[in-house]
Formats: C-alpha cells, structure tokens, sequence
C-alpha cells in the first residue's frame, strides 16, 4: 500500500467496495469496474453517506457523467467525471446515456420548455455549464436531451469557451454572473453555491476545469506568486484555510461566503480585517 493515504474525496475505495483500478492500492471486501450514468436532473445533491439527511457535499449538474460503483437503496455511490469528486447521489437522478453532448449552458440558469415557444411550460431548470444534446432547432431554441426545448441564446458549443485570450478577465465576468445567489455548503448552481464550487464553475465557463474543494484547488489551479498578497493582481485567487476568493479589480474580491450568506463583491482591505480579526491569513495567492 502507498506510504500517503488515498484521498477518499477523489479516488473511489471503500471497506465494502473500490474501483478495480485501485485494485493493490487500497484494502477492499471487493473491486468493481463501475458504470458510466448521466445525470439527468437539473441539479442533484451528492453527499457524504446514503441517506438524505448526510451532509451535501458537493452536487451533480444535468449532462455530467457519474462513473456507479455501488449501490445502496435508492443511492449511487460513485464518481463525478467532471471534478473527480467521490459520493453518494439519488439514482433515480441517474439514467444510462449513449447521446454524446454538443452544447452547455452559457447562461446562469435556463429552461427548457415543452415547445420552442416562450409561453409554453417549462420541464425543467438547467444551470450554467450543463451539457445537452442538440437534435434540431426551430424560432430560436434547440431541442435536446433534457426534455425540451433551450433558447439558444442560453447555450454554446462544447470547447468554444477554451483558449480564450483574457482567461482572467472571463473569470471575473462568469463569476460576478453569480452576485447574490445564496451561500449553500456543497452548492454548484446558481441557486446555491459555495466559494470552491463558485471558483469551479467560473473557471470551466471560462474553458479550464478545477477540482472541487477549494485546498484541492490551492494545489494545482494556476501558478503560485512568490510575493503573495503583496503583489496581486485582478484574476487571481486568494486561499487560505477552507476557503477562496477571486481577487476581481483594483482592492476588490469576490466570493461566495458565510458572512454575507450570499456570492458578495468588497474591499480587499475590508476582507482582508475580517480575516485576520478571525485569526486568519491568506497562505496562498495563485495566478492564471
């Protein structure tokens, strides 16, 4: 076995189960190769035991693919393509899938309505960077996978957000879209997010992927800056223990945080005293 333990958040093992490609790696009553579902609601909890009251930690867009180990009850446990974050999510939010995507949502959040017609009922929600099925396209809207039909508007072409030339400024644009949605543990929508899923989802508008939580993302997101605070700059991130900010113009920031309950835009300097008046500092500044 490995000397550092496996993290259990990003790789799938547990006493009753593991992914046979961890085979050797963890101790396990049993190794399986998983199966590969799509996530068919809008937005979908995952969370850290099977059952609804366990903590939500991190959630599931329509469109992603979820790698099923285990079952247990009406909960899946596995793995989310996306960010490879490991859990348990309701399975009948989960369907067997062979359509391959072609768009994502652009827009903050979107419907998708029985007809292409804005006046007829909407079968469900979808969220920015869910990815659909376009099948066909009539007055405005496409038709996809999700059961109706999307405006147009609200989506792009898979891969049209990548290699963009101010990846740092479409950061901050993505992430002031979400200004006032609530302050949800776990979330990764508009309608509640946290700061790391808030750093998550700017960044893969933006056309670059980031893992989950935000120490994930301290590790590898970007280029650390030697000087720290002291030389930063619009569109970096700023870390510290158990939380991320984006650092969105001259002394501003921007997060989803538990004092304001809410994705808030403030002073540096306000942030800053707030910080270090909990007996926090910044341990990490990484750059784009």
């Amino acid at each position: 076995m490995n000397d550092q333990p496996l993290d259990p958040r990003e790789h799938p093992f547990r006493e009753s189960v593991a992914a046979s490609y961890l085979q050797g790696k963890v101790d396990a009553e049993r190794f399986v190769d998983g199966q590969i579902m799509k996530v068919t609601a809008g937005v979908a909890p995952l969370r850290g035991a099977p059952e609804a009251a366990a903590s939500r930690i991190s959630e599931l867009l329509f469109g992603e693919n979820f790698t099923v180990y285990d079952r247990i009850g009406p909960w899946a446990w596995g793995q989310c393509q996306t960010d490879g974050y490991v859990g348990f999510a309701p399975a009948d939010g989960l369907a067997h899938d062979t359509v391959t995507a072609t768009h994502e949502v652009s827009a903050l959040r979107t419907y998708a309505f029985e007809k292409p017609d804005l006046k007829s009922w909407p079968v469900t929600t979808l969220h920015m960077t869910s990815r659909l099925a376009v099948s066909d396209e009539a007055h405005g809207y496409c038709l996809t996978d999700a059961g109706g039909w999307v405006s147009r508007r609200h989506l792009m072409q898979i891969g049209a957000g990548a290699g963009l030339a101010d990846t740092k400024s479409d950061l901050i644009t993505a992430a002031r879209c979400f200004l006032g949605a609530p302050y949800l543990w776990g979330g990764r929508s508009s309608l509640g997010v946290d700061c790391s899923g808030l750093v998550q989802l700017a960044l893969m508008r933006s056309g670059r992927s980031a893992p989950r939580d935000s120490d994930q993302q301290e590790r590898c997101v970007g280029a650390i800056v030697e000087n720290g605070i002291a030389d930063v700059q619009a569109g970096d991130l700023l870390f510290m223990k158990g939380h991320v900010v984006v650092v969105s113009g001259p002394d501003r920031v921007l997060h989803a945080n538990a004092h304001h309950m809410c994705v808030a835009e403030e002073p540096l300097d306000r942030f800053l005293a707030r910080v270090a008046a909990m007996g926090l500092a910044i341990t990490t500044v990484r750059r784009l």
